[in-house]
């Protein structure tokens, strides 16, 4: 396709556009002949006077097809509205996704490759009734090949209800994923220059913020040369733009930062002196060197926090099965070092799919970090069933010969007993953080997939350190005690951890659900040791009842999980634990925090979560204190608690672009400065000197 053609395409396009209104009933096609269908959905069907809902326009081309963006670039046509609102209803500015670039003979087009979704918030006057509330809204916008463009246009239409004030409200949480693809608010005001055919844009960024093929995408038409190539110095933690200019007309302008796929900054810029400071950005040479540097600290850093999680809470219970099988071995060393090889197989492979797991989540646009498995209370009462019948089997309750539980694969004899052993220690120890994790983790965000797998890898081959050390070190290996009757009652004793395990994830629960969860698992663990008591009767008279046992523990698991209260209840006892604490917080939010800064208000912000055991020990030992709650009081410092127990999606692009993969995170906003990070092990002395000397 020629230059002229594509040009003589877009022309027809906009002479079409121009007479589409009085040719409209003759030009509109159904929703599924149109080349980049438009479908309308709600957040909430469900909606309440004096509140807000937004709305998306789900965009999905056809394949070779693409959409525009607001500001479509040298060619094209950006999406228009016409609403039809009812009285009390008004429509707030289109929100549009990070767009992507194509460039065909010199013409830059500023478009979208795949599906997306265009955001429309409307907001509700206080004067509206319940009932039924039409919405409608023609909108045009242009569809274009690399060859062809056709202008198309829809009607579309959904019918809201409205509600009073005490009705439940369901959200639709693919918003969720929408909102992810949204370019985030940068928060600090960039300056531009444009002058001598040169324009300069100066954006106020953290040096460690990571990118990949940065773009600025200029809302305003006429000021830069949208084909000509855009370089980029780092200056500290200010990223500068040049670029051609085409125009000096405005004071102020504004556009989108992209960073990396779907992720990028809104930047406002105000006019000024902006000098081509710092240094070029890494080209590909020194962006690979720099990388596999980056990837040999973080592999470092996830062996050594992988190594110093054994001496974590979260993982002794599981590696008393391993100490077990150690001393069952008795130094024997080719035993040894094949128990220690399937098991650190397990650890490496489990760490390694979560790690897979989490890249996929990420890609797909959810928002979710390191240890997301037990932001679900189902994986959690799964986890309490399992630990619960290993507590059972090794105190003596029963044999499990022929049950297919995952506890029967950890006692296995032999490789496989080990590999399940290591696979359920991988699983259980993502809750657990410490020194070197939370940069290596937080490296996986920036990392391609591959190389973030190897962080992953690298933390399960730390984990397993110690059993491979005890394996292939002689020295180490003669010192372990020889097989005989104390095994029996040292194998009751490892029981204790794993009830104390057992305990640790029923107040999880209740933490999470409420004191409804506490019952409910109180009467599952009394049914689930009822039914493995029965089937050690079973084995102790000769009985097979292994087939029954298990469909009983299947319906068990089945039924409990179906009776877990809903979201309903877990916000309500999010709401209850905040109101009780020694050291009062507000629940966190990127404009509140905006708020208290522009206020010159110091601000404390922490994010936790309640399966995270180095954030309940920093709570305990630190932060809820009389000590920290007066001088933060006394100085009159804010906090906000961001709790990531559950997902959430704002929380966790916070976390992200502060390099973290997980929580704990704490950041303390001295006025006029700029974020403390402090570290994850947190003292009284830590928190109190913040406010009783300048940071």
């Amino acid at each position: 396709m020629t230059f002229d053609f594509r040009i003589f395409s877009i022309m027809l396009a906009f002479v079409a556009l121009a007479i589409a209104p009085a040719a409209d009933a003759q030009n509109r096609l159904g929703n599924t002949e149109l080349n980049v269908p438009a479908t309308l959905v709600a957040e909430a069907q469900q909606v309440k006077a004096g509140q807000s809902v937004t709305l998306a326009f789900v965009m999905e081309p056809k394949p070779t097809w693409h959409g525009y963006w607001e500001n479509p670039g040298d060619a094209g046509i950006g999406m228009s509205f016409d609403w039809s609102l009812p009285a009390g209803v008004t429509s707030g500015k289109a929100q549009f996704q990070v767009p992507d670039r194509l460039l065909i003979s010199g013409i830059m087009n500023y478009i979208y490759k795949g599906d997306y979704a265009v955001l429309v918030t409307l907001s509700l006057s206080n004067e509206l009734r319940p009932g039924p509330l039409p919405i409608s809204v023609k909108s045009e916008w242009l569809s274009c090949t690399d060859e062809i463009c056709v202008p198309e246009q829809d009607e579309l239409s959904i019918t809201l209800q409205v509600v009073g004030k005490d009705a439940p409200v369901l959200l639709d949480k693919r918003f969720d994923g929408f909102r992810a693809a949204l370019p985030r608010p940068l928060g600090s005001e960039a300056k531009f220059s444009a002058s001598d055919d040169r324009f300069r844009l100066s954006i106020p960024l953290p040096a460690s913020v990571g990118m990949d093929q940065p773009y600025f995408f200029i809302l305003e038409d006429g000021i830069i040369d949208y084909a000509a190539p855009q370089k980029f110095n780092r200056d500290g933690d200010r990223l500068i733009l040049e670029t051609d200019a085409r125009g000096d007309g405005l004071d102020t302008i504004s556009g989108i930062l992209k960073i990396g796929n779907h992720d990028g900054f809104l930047i406002t810029a105000t006019k000024g002196e902006v000098a081509m400071t710092g240094l070029p950005l890494a080209g590909d040479g020194a962006k690979n060197e720099a990388g596999a540097s980056l990837l040999f600290f973080a592999l470092g850093g996830a062996i050594l926090g992988g190594l110093l999680l054994n001496l974590m809470p979260c993982v002794f219970p599981i590696l008393s099965l391993k100490a077990i099988s150690l001393a069952k071995a008795g130094g024997n060393e080719a035993e040894v070092r094949r128990d220690a090889l399937a098991y650190t197989a397990g650890v490496v492979l489990v760490a390694t799919a979560l790690g897979a797991v989490l890249l996929g989540l990420r890609a797909s646009g959810a928002a979710v970090g390191w240890a997301f498995q037990l932001q679900d209370p189902r994986i959690i009462f799964v986890l309490l069933a399992l630990v619960t019948a290993i507590g059972l089997n090794l105190a003596g309750l029963f044999e499990l010969p022929n049950i297919n539980f995952g506890n029967k694969l950890t006692k296995k004899d032999g490789a496989a007993g080990s590999f399940w052993t290591g696979a359920l220690a991988a699983f259980v120890a993502t809750p657990c953080t410490g020194p070197f994790m939370a940069a290596a983790l937080g490296a996986t965000i920036i990392l391609p997939p591959i190389a973030a797998l190897v962080i992953f890898a690298g933390l399960g081959v730390g984990l397993a350190l110690p059993f491979l050390l005890i394996a292939f070190v002689p020295a180490i290996r003669s010192r372990l005690p020889k097989p005989g009757p104390w095994l029996d009652s040292f194998r009751k004793i490892m029981a204790i951890p794993m009830f104390l395990t057992s305990i640790g994830l029923i107040w999880l629960l209740g933490r999470q659900i409420g004191t409804d969860a506490l019952g409910l698992s109180l009467i599952f663990l009394l049914t689930v040791s009822l039914i493995l008591w029965w089937f050690g009767g079973g084995q102790m008279k000769g009985l097979s009842r292994g087939a029954l046992t298990s469909a009983a523990m299947v319906a068990a698991l089945s039924a409990g999980i179906i009776a877990l209260p809903g979201e309903e209840a877990m916000n309500d006892q999010k709401l209850a634990q905040s109101s009780n604490a020694t050291l009062p917080s507000e629940a966190f939010s990127e404009s509140r925090l905006s708020e208290l800064r522009a206020a010159d208000q110091p601000v404390f912000a922490y994010f936790t979560a309640d399966w995270c055991i180095t954030c309940k020990a920093n709570e305990a030992a630190a932060i809820q204190r009389s000590e920290t709650a007066e001088a933060f009081k006394s100085a009159k410092v804010a906090v906000l608690m961001g709790d990531w127990t559950r997902p959430d999606p704002e929380i966790s692009r916070f976390l992200e672009k502060h390099g973290r993969a997980g929580v704990p995170l704490y950041l303390y906003y001295a006025p006029g400065e700029k974020p403390v990070i402090l570290p994850q092990i947190l003292t009284v002395a830590t928190l109190t000197e913040l406010v009783a000397k300048p940071v």
